[in-house]
């Protein structure tokens, strides 16, 4: 018969900083907030806010979410490449399954930072350009009638907003990819 654990201040303190529950909280944290981000939050914000206040919330909300992402993933990369050390010696090798897992994270990592240092803050600055334009013209982005001006300011969001969203959906599936497989496989290396 298998002996029984017994929970004392020394196993929780070794609970707390095992390189493997931290990484499995990194991840659950990670992935966690990418779901709710992506699939509720913005969604629920979307439908209940005036549409000038909802972009004003997604341009306080994303620059978090972008910073967390990019904090926690290269935490879980590192993590990974420590405890996968061959993970170096066949990079270029992403048939290898600690190699496409390290891929997958470095997606994320390259996704939220392509995000938060370029796309997120051209995407505000036309937002903004668009909400000014609004009130100078005293019509709504689409409204008919709206100046070549605002056609301009409305290709250009569009463009910047699926860009930005598809990066997103990207780190998304890449993270499901990841958890998948730790699901099946653990994160120590066998």
């Amino acid at each position: 018969m298998a002996k029984d654990d017994t929970l004392t201040l020394r196993s929780l303190w070794t609970l707390a900083t095992s390189p493997h529950g931290l990484y499995l909280l990194g991840y659950a944290w990670l992935f966690g907030m990418s779901l709710w981000i992506t699939f509720f939050g913005g969604v629920i914000a979307f439908k209940t806010l005036p549409r000038q206040q909802f972009g004003n919330l997604q341009h306080k909300t994303f620059p978090v979410y972008f910073v967390l992402s990019i904090i926690v993933s290269a935490f879980l990369l590192t993590l990974w490449t420590v405890e996968h050390p061959h993970v170096v010696t066949h990079i270029a090798r992403p048939n290898v399954a600690d190699v496409a897992q390290a891929y997958a994270l470095a997606t994320v990592l390259l996704c939220q930072c392509v995000n938060y240092f370029v796309i997120g803050p051209l995407t505000s600055k036309t937002m903004f350009e668009r909400h000014k334009l609004e009130k100078d013209e005293g019509k709504a982005y689409n409204d008919p009638g709206v100046s070549a001006k605002m056609k301009a300011l409305n290709r250009r969001f569009g463009m910047l907003h699926g860009v930005s969203s598809l990066a997103n959906l990207a780190a998304v599936i890449a993270l499901g990819f990841h958890g998948l497989w730790i699901g099946n496989a653990g994160v120590k290396r066998n």
